[in-house]
């Protein structure tokens, strides 16, 4: 039998003692947490999604607060996001659940909330400089996003061809990360025949976004396929190419609800796409808001609890905002004919 050294039972003994010490924390029910769940906007599917696991979320834990869903309108989304920050203090709210559309426009706000006693934490889209946020709730890695819009154009091509982007804002800052980490994949050598000629913004507003989705056509006549890393945006784009007769020339990609694109992947306008859920995106920033609201968890690095029927998570440094931290929900799912339709219902 091989004997242990002194440095190897030291060194035992230290890894046994981070283990011992090492603690996943557990929610205690019935605290008094109020909350406001803020999107981008109000009125667009996932949003409501994510709603629906902040409740189921809310009822679970048993929470003698209040949680508030409420927005801005799109077209109000920069200014109305901030004054809701702002007011959300004096109204009493404790943590403020914010889908980032400001940009770092927001950051004072979040600065100052977090100053007065009101926690912030961030889904779906950081505050970029992470400046007045608590942690980033990331739906997935924003690299890998990407990788696989990347991906997706490559495989939808046929490895060659013109293709362009359509977004939501210019300020999103989720979008803005995701675009930038696809322009990195495509530096990739196996990317070399597929080329980006074009990015441009849609509002997240349907008509804003089809209307743009037939003036990239029109600007680019080689255009073979538009990536929309948008729910608004990939449906009002495969609808532009449906109206006009242009499925067969133009494809669509990007991140899309499967409820609202199984159509458009069974005609083939956009035979593949891509998305994660925004129930258990909900679910779990309440979950983690809950935690910070009683106590239970501080927000620093190395921290874990269960989020429920979700699991344990643990909060780590975001590789992608310096001095930032982020939870990190995953995974995403790729979405095409043989899977769509059984997702949708």
């Amino acid at each position: 039998m091989k004997l242990l050294t002194v440095s190897s039972l030291a060194l035992c003994a230290a890894l046994f003692g981070t283990l011992a010490t090492a603690e996943t924390m557990v929610a205690e029910k019935g605290g008094t947490v109020n909350m406001v769940l803020l999107p981008k906007f109000l009125g667009i599917l996932p949003f409501d999604q994510a709603n629906r696991g902040a409740e189921e979320a809310h009822a679970e834990l048993g929470n003698t607060g209040t949680l508030l869903f409420t927005g801005p309108t799109p077209e109000n989304s920069v200014a109305g996001q901030i004054e809701i920050m702002t007011t959300s203090t004096s109204q009493g709210q404790n943590v403020v659940m914010l889908s980032n559309n400001a940009g770092d426009q927001i950051a004072p706000a979040a600065e100052a909330a977090q100053a007065a006693g009101t926690k912030v934490v961030t889904w779906d889209s950081p505050i970029p400089n992470g400046t007045g946020e608590t942690v980033f709730v990331a739906q997935v890695d924003f690299g890998s996003i990407g990788v696989v819009m990347a991906d997706m154009a490559l495989s939808i091509m046929g490895g060659e061809g013109e293709f362009a982007v359509l977004s939501a804002t210019p300020d999103a800052a989720n979008q803005n990360a995701w675009i930038a980490a696809m322009e990195e994949a495509l530096k990739d050598p196996k990317y070399a025949g597929i080329k980006l000629v074009d990015t441009v913004y849609g509002d997240d507003q349907s008509e804003v976004s089809y209307n743009r989705a037939l003036a990239l056509v029109d600007s680019h006549p080689n255009l073979k396929l538009i990536m929309s890393p948008t729910t608004v945006g990939i449906q009002a784009s495969a609808k532009a190419m449906q109206d006009e007769g242009l499925c067969d020339k133009v494809k669509v990609s990007g991140l899309g609800l499967p409820a609202e694109m199984v159509s458009y992947t069974l005609n083939g306008c956009a035979p593949e796409f891509a998305l994660w859920s925004f129930v258990d995106l909900g679910y779990l920033t309440y979950y983690t808001s809950y935690m910070l609201g009683t106590g239970k968890i501080t927000g620093a690095v190395g921290e874990t609890f269960t989020a429920g029927r979700m699991g344990d998570y643990t909060i780590e440094e975001d590789p992608g905002r310096p001095g930032a931290k982020r939870i990190l929900m995953g995974p995403f799912t790729v979405y095409n004919k043989d899977n769509v339709e059984a997702e949708a219902k």
